[in-house]
Formats: structure tokens, C-alpha cells, sequence
């Protein structure tokens, strides 16, 4: 499936991949906050560190000077990082002050998500509370005093709701208020709970409860007064509209991509999902060769087609 991304969106995704000054992907050596949020399995993991510069008496008046991520995320997980990032040191924010950076402020920096990628601004938000409560650690600061109270995931162990990406009901039951989610889609959409397999839609103290108690509405008592219909996948492409849907991508995305910097891609040969490829242009003799066919060319075919495409440089 294709996103339909902002025209900002875009260009912070390659600006990143390509390491142009100004970007933020990397991260800090002896960080003074250290934070991380998903999970590598699933396909979605961002680790984010700041570095500040230290007040020589009041530790809350520590001022974040630099901000840097890692992720295992798609387009829009690398652009909301970078959003997260240019925010923070933008807006000369102490670690307390960047708590106010909420999902919604890194959705309007890239000028919208699609409902689908939500999630990936939650990420980001999420991975920034778990920094700021190192720092907090470190400095000595104590934030329960200062009535800031931080619910970290990790302190959120309780009953898992959804197994396929181990989120618990505490989890769950705190982002459906802090996110206003009403409906099982919406939960998806911002957290990704219940996005594989589904099973935990209607189970039993699934998704579906969870939001009756959250909110205090009766039960669904039929499939027609559910909220959240299953809606069954597309039909899977034949193995030749599947290549030509490769094809196009490369032809119509990636390549204008690159040739704006001066590189181009050469397509080798395509079998069934692994595409056989060579950079050419300014691309081929550089030294970022590998992130460029990892982070851009893999990673866009993967967004826009099938996360299973694996791009192999010849």
C-alpha cells in the first residue's frame, strides 16, 4: 500500500537517509538521556538521546543543545524523529519543558500522517519520556517532587492485550485516554495494538473492552452495532503486476530521488521479492552506498509495496 505523504514529510525522510547537515539520525556518545520505545520485531524501535548543556546549580535548568535518533522504522518513522528532534533544539527546551512535545505537535511539524502512521509519532513521543527520565535519573532531579510524574512502559506490566506486539492493558488503557481512541481502528492506527493477527479485538478483556470501560459505553451487542469491522486484505498481485508495481515505484520515486543528487539506481533483475539493483551516478563511488540502498531504496519499496522486499546491491 502507498502513503500519501507531505511534500515536508518526504523531504525530511531524505534528507535523513542521506545525511545532509541539519539531520538528526545518529546517536550521542555518553548521552546525558537515553530512551527507547517499540519493539525490533515488529519492525518498529526508535532509541533517542539528547545531550544537554548543564546548569552549574539548578539541573532543571538544563538546556537540550542536541538531540539524536536510531530507528527500525519505515518514511514516516525517520521523518517524525527527525521532527521530534528539530523541535526540541529549535525551542532551547529543558528535558521538563520537552515533555510538552506532544504526538500531535510532531504531526502538524510534517503537515500531517496518514491515520495509519500515527503510531510512529507516538513512537517518538514515547521514546522521549523514557530519555527524559534517564536524564532525570542521572541529574538527580527528582520529578515526582516537582509533580511530574512519568509512566514508563516498562512500569507498565500487567496483562498483555496484545501478544503479536506485547502491549499491555496498562499501556493500552493509558494512550486510548491521553489519544482520545474510540474506536479499535483508531487504537491500530496510534499504537498498532491489534494490527496482526486481530485476535484481540473482541476477545475478552480485548481492545473492544478496553474502550467500554475507558469510556463507560455498553457492550456491542451485535456485528451490526460493532464499531470496528474486520476489513479483509486486498487481494494478493500476481507475480507480474507485483514486478511492474516494483518497477514503477523505482522508475516514478526512488529514481528522481537520487538523480536530484545526482546518482541514479539501475534495476539488475527482480525475483519474486528480492530486487537485484546497482547505484550508479554520483551514488556509486559513495560511501554511503549501503545506507542509501537500506534506508531509501529497500525502505521505500517496503512502505510503498511489501515489507517483505529485500533490495540486494550487485
Amino acid at each position: 500500500m502507498a502513503w500519501e505523504y507531505s511534500e515536508k514529510t518526504k523531504q525530511l525522510f531524505m534528507d535523513a537517509v542521506h545525511g545532509k547537515p541539519g539531520t538528526h539520525m545518529g546517536e550521542l556518545e555518553n548521552a546525558d538521556g537515553f530512551g527507547e520505545h517499540g519493539s525490533i520485531v515488529c519492525g518498529d524501535a526508535l532509541r533517542f538521546t539528547f545531550r544537554v548543556d548543564k546548569h552549574s546549580e539548578d539541573p532543571t535548568q538544563d538546556v537540550i543543545v542536541e538531540a539524536r535518533y536510531l530507528t527500525f522504522g519505515c518514511t514516516s518513522a525517520i521523518a517524525a524523529s527527525e521532527a521530534l528532534c528539530a523541535l526540541i533544539e529549535k525551542g532551547h527546551y529543558t528535558p521538563i519543558q520537552a515533555l510538552k512535545v506532544s504526538n500531535q505537535d510532531i504531526v502538524d511539524y510534517l503537515e500531517g500522517l496518514p491515520a495509519q502512521k500515527i503510531h510512529c509519532s507516538v513512537m517518538g513521543a514515547e521514546a522521549l519520556e523514557a530519555a527524559v527520565f534517564n536524564w532525570a535519573q542521572k541529574r538527580g532531579v527528582d520529578l515526582p517532587g516537582l509533580g511530574i510524574h512519568l509512566r514508563m512502559e516498562t512500569e507498565e506490566e500487567g496483562r498483555i492485550v496484545c501478544k503479536c506486539f506485547s502491549l499491555s492493558e496498562p499501556y493500552i488503557r493509558r494512550k486510548i485516554r491521553e489519544l482520545r481512541l474510540h474506536t479499535i481502528p483508531e487504537i491500530t492506527a496510534a499504537i498498532k495494538a491489534g494490527g496482526a493477527c486481530a485476535s484481540c479485538h473482541h476477545a475478552p478483556g480485548g481492545l473492544q473492552d478496553l474502550l467500554n470501560e475507558v469510556w463507560s459505553s455498553p457492550k456491542p451487542v451485535s456485528a451490526s452495532a460493532d464499531p470496528a469491522p474486520v476489513v479483509p486484505p486486498d487481494a494478493p498481485l500476481s507475480d507480474y503486476a507485483f514486478i511492474k508495481k516494483i518497477e514503477a515505484v523505482i522508475h516514478q520515486v526512488i529514481r528522481p530521488m537520487l538523480q536530484a543528487d545526482g546518482g541514479d539506481l539501475e534495476i539488475v533483475d527482480i525475483k519474486k521479492e528480492v530486487v537485484y539493483c546497482r547505484l550508479a551516478g554520483a551514488c556509486a563511488g559513495c560511501l554511503g552506498a549501503k545506507t542509501t540502498l537500506k534506508m531509501m531504496v529497500e525502505r521505500t519499496l517496503k512502505d510503498q509495496i511489501d515489507e517483505h522486499i529485500r533490495v540486494v546491491a550487485v
